[in-house]
């Protein structure tokens, strides 16, 4: 990926969620400097959402993998409350809970409007095939476009995330 992704700082344009894909390196290689540090390894990202379960439902078909959990509201909460997760082979679950109190991040940023504090970064061969398989399954594309190897689409609830070659 680009030094300057598309949400990255060197972009100026938010936080860079481009991490190195593995499942559990070496302890020299997690902390070279520290080798008694304790073992800690990222299981899943949680994303909050007005409907949970149907945006898990979006991630699924996004990703081609399947809604693993979904649990409904408690007792007193409204209707799309509860959570729901989707495991992505051997990457990170996904998690999506309830937001009683959801507002939409507004990208790029803008001065007093909520921005997103974290997006995901999604590899793919194909870019121009994956926006046409994203949209289709209801994302939609941001106006803003900052990279060529990049595109910035928004979730049906409004996060933003990346596709990128």
């Amino acid at each position: 990926m680009n030094a300057a992704h598309a949400l990255s700082p060197a972009a100026g344009l938010g936080f860079d969620g481009a991490v190195p894909r593995t499942t559990d390196p070496a302890p020299s290689r997690r902390y070279p400097d520290r080798m008694d540090a304790p073992r800690l390894v990222l299981t899943s990202i949680t994303v909050t959402a007005p409907d949970p379960r149907a945006l898990a439902d979006f991630y699924a078909r996004l990703l081609g993998f399947p809604v693993t959990v979904s649990e409904g509201p408690k007792p007193g909460e409204p209707p799309e409350a509860g959570w729901a997760q989707v495991r992505t082979g051997e990457g990170p679950t996904l998690g999506f809970e309830y937001e009683r109190h959801w507002r939409a991040p507004v990208w790029p940023a803008e001065p007093g409007a909520p921005h997103a504090t974290q997006h995901l970064d999604i590899h793919v061969d194909d870019l121009d095939a994956a926006v046409e398989h994203a949209l289709a399954q209801g994302a939609r594309l941001a106006d803003h476009q900052p990279q060529e190897d990049v595109r910035v689409l928004f979730d049906p609830v409004g996060h933003p995330f990346c596709l990128f070659l």
